[in-house]
């Protein structure tokens, strides 16, 4: 089947260092535990700005809001749960995503499962890949939104 309705956006992270206040978009709410090397327990809540290509100081379209934690001792893995919130002339309204994020992998498919406004119910996947990151400061994902319910 063919998606109904189909385009891409930039997540973009910013990870409150204690210092960044003015640019910082994320900040751990619960830090690591000591159980294996992979940060396991960390929680960050995050509000993104979303934008349509991968320049960080672009409009953005959307915000992400929401949480991820990491859920692996034996190696880098997230579990994310967010709401895009769109807010503009284009389109109101929500989408509600989450899924596993397997580092390793080079893309990743998040469930969308719900939305509001101009996304009314509506079902299909996020397939996430890394397009940059700088440590744990900064990382930017590209985001693959593909709608196969749409009202």
């Amino acid at each position: 089947e063919h998606p109904c309705k189909r385009f891409v956006l930039y997540y973009h992270d910013i990870l409150f260092d204690g210092s960044d206040v003015a640019n910082a978009t994320s900040a751990t709410i619960a830090n690591e535990t000591k159980l294996g090397d992979f940060k396991f327990g960390k929680l960050v809540v995050f509000d993104d700005p979303m934008t349509k290509d991968n320049h960080l100081h672009s409009p953005a379209v959307a915000r992400a809001q929401g949480f991820y934690f990491y859920d692996m001792k034996s190696d880098y893995n997230s579990w994310f749960a967010y709401t895009l919130v769109f807010n503009s002339t284009e389109q109101k309204g929500t989408l509600n995503i989450m899924g596993a994020d397997i580092m390793a992998a080079q893309t990743r498919d998040f469930s969308i499962v719900g939305g509001t406004g101009d996304f009314f119910m509506a079902r299909g996947i996020a397939t996430i890949e890394t397009d940059t990151f700088q440590g744990a400061k900064y990382f930017r994902l590209k985001m693959d939104i593909k709608l196969y319910e749409c009202y």
